[in-house]
Formats: structure tokens, sequence, C-alpha cells
């Protein structure tokens, strides 16, 4: 199946910055792509271009095989964008914004009134439906704009924050409407919050001045945290010393580091696991040949919030990994 979104070397100049360098990546049906960097690294400017609200400076940028500078009616059809601070026109009520909407997409009749009905019930606006969107708080402004951006049940969703604003029990709601929608739309999200690409995102991929610099599986992710399936041991400080050194020696530990020194007659370290692979099962037969029974063991694993810091704060020059 074609790809429903290709970039390939897309580009972006303001003068003498580069805001978008270069990046080239395809998204398909079915794939919810989380798209991380820190502000300023290029993630709304990428977003605005592949929407065609912003005209690039080289490469190509495709919706559904339409270019977006060449076909920009087509590709507006296609998409559901959900922009940085979901503006909407605040004197209008919920209802009559998400009804002219729908107008502005071509619908009418009994088909307003259905598509308007159905993206009020799948975002939950019923108890500020007939209020003007001014009067909002900030969580349920930014439910309008998810309602909006969905009105016309696009093929493609682009969405910039799509909880920010949000308490938990509607961020909870959100991320369960985007895994539900997810398996006939191809859906980009730029976030901050590194537990949602966890919660909802199938594909995770990371740029830092403007360059794409990783893209793999949020697991792919979490297993470049040197700490992933590391094994943390306490046990007697009395045979901390015999158990450190031969666990050094296994196969799969890529070393062994103390946590402090020994308290109460304990001591604990870590193994870390050579190239993130499981390595509790080696620990734990090693601790039964020698007959040392651990005061405590647990795995741990990695953090996403590690692996972006370690990435993003890299020098820009650095190669990417694609």
């Amino acid at each position: 199946m074609s790809p429903m979104i290709v970039l390939e070397k897309l580009t972006k100049r303001f003068g003498a910055l580069t805001a978008v360098d270069s990046i080239s990546m395809a998204v398909g049906r079915g794939e919810v792509l989380g798209f991380l960097g820190p502000n300023g690294a290029g993630k709304s400017t990428t977003m605005k271009m592949v929407c065609g609200y912003l005209t690039p400076t080289s490469g190509t940028a495709k919706v559904q095989g339409n270019d977006v500078v060449r076909e920009p009616m087509a590709v507006k059809a296609a998409i559901g964008y959900l922009p940085e601070g979901a503006p909407t026109y605040g004197d209008m009520t919920v209802r009559a914004f998400l009804r002219f909407i729908a107008q502005v997409r071509g619908f009418d009749g009994a088909e307003i009134d259905r598509r308007v009905d159905r993206a009020r019930e799948l975002t939950n606006l019923d108890e500020v439906f007939t209020r003007p969107v001014e009067t909002l708080s900030k969580g349920f402004k930014r439910r309008v704009g998810l309602a909006q951006a969905i009105l016309h049940d696009p093929e493609v969703l682009i969405m910039d924050e799509p909880t920010d604003g949000l308490d938990p029990n509607q961020k909870h709601q959100v991320r369960s409407l985007i895994k539900d929608m997810a398996a006939d739309k191809a859906i980009i999200i730029s976030t901050h919050i590194l537990e949602e690409v966890q919660a909802v995102c199938t594909r995770a991929v990371i740029i830092a001045h403007g360059r794409l610099l990783a893209d793999g599986t949020p697991e792919d992710l979490i297993r470049r945290d040197a700490r992933h399936n590391a094994v943390v041991v306490k046990l007697p400080a009395a045979v901390a010393g015999q158990v450190s050194g031969g666990l050094a020696g296994l196969p799969g530990v890529a070393g062994v580091e103390p946590l402090g020194g020994p308290a109460g007659g304990v001591a604990a370290f870590r193994a870390r696991a050579r190239d993130g692979q499981s390595i509790v099962v080696q620990v734990g037969e090693f601790l039964r040949a020698h007959n040392i029974s651990a005061e405590e063991l647990y795995v741990e694993h990695g953090h996403m919030d590690e692996v972006f810091r370690a990435i993003t704060q890299s020098e820009p020059a650095e190669a990417r990994n694609a």
C-alpha cells in the first residue's frame, strides 16, 4: 500500500535560518506518528508545509499523491488539521462554528447536522455546545479545535499538541479517540508529552535543529536508553564483591556499577545489559548457581525522556538515524 504522506528532502528557510533541513519520511495508513523535538526544532513548520500553509523552500511534500504546492486544494481537502492554539471564531457558539466548518467543507442540508453531531459526540462537547467559544476553558477550546479537524472524517489527520490544556480524564478520552480512528487514517501528532507517544503512537520521529535524528517505534527508541533491561540487585554486602565481579563476566552484561555505598549490611548495584538484551535470566541463574539470595532484584526499563535528551542535546552535525 502506498504511503499517504511522503516528504522528500523537505526544507524551509527564513532568511539565514534553516528551520527545516532536508527531512525525508513517509507515513502510511494505520500509523500514528509521534513528532517529537524541543521548542524551535521545526515541528510546527514541517506540519504547516504538509498542510499547505507554508511553501517549502525546496524538496517536496505529498498527501495521497497530491503535491502540496501544485495541488493545494486536494491536499487541504484530504487533511484534518489541528494547529497550535486551536484558532477559532470566539464570538460564535460551538454549534455555529462547527456548522460553519461543515459548510466550508462543502456539506449542506441534513449532512451538516449529521457531521456536526458526530464531531460533538466524539469530542464530548455537549455541555458547551451552545456557548460562545470565547467563554470556554482552554481544554474545551482544544476539543472544539479537534472537532473541526475530524468533522469531515479525513484520511490524514495532523495535530499539534492535541491534548494541550486537557485534564487527565479529557486526555484519556482524546487518546482513546485517536486510537479508535487510527486503523484507516494516517495520523501525525506533535507533542511534548512523552507518555502520550507511548500511549497512542505506533512510531515516533525526533527532530532537532530542523533535522530528523531518530525514527522508530516507541519501543525501539526506549531501547536506546543505556539502562534499558538493566538489572538492579540488592544483597548482603559480604558477597557484593563476588557477585559484582561474577556478573561483569557474563556475556550479556555490558558493565556493573554500584548504587551508593553499603547501608545496613546491604549493597546495591546495577548490571547494565549489552545492546539492551534481556539479562535477568542470566543474573538469576548466576545467583542460584552460587547459592546467593538477593534482598531485592528487579529489571529497569528505558525512559523516553532520557532518550529524547540524549538525541536532542547532541550536536546538529551528527548523522541522522532514520
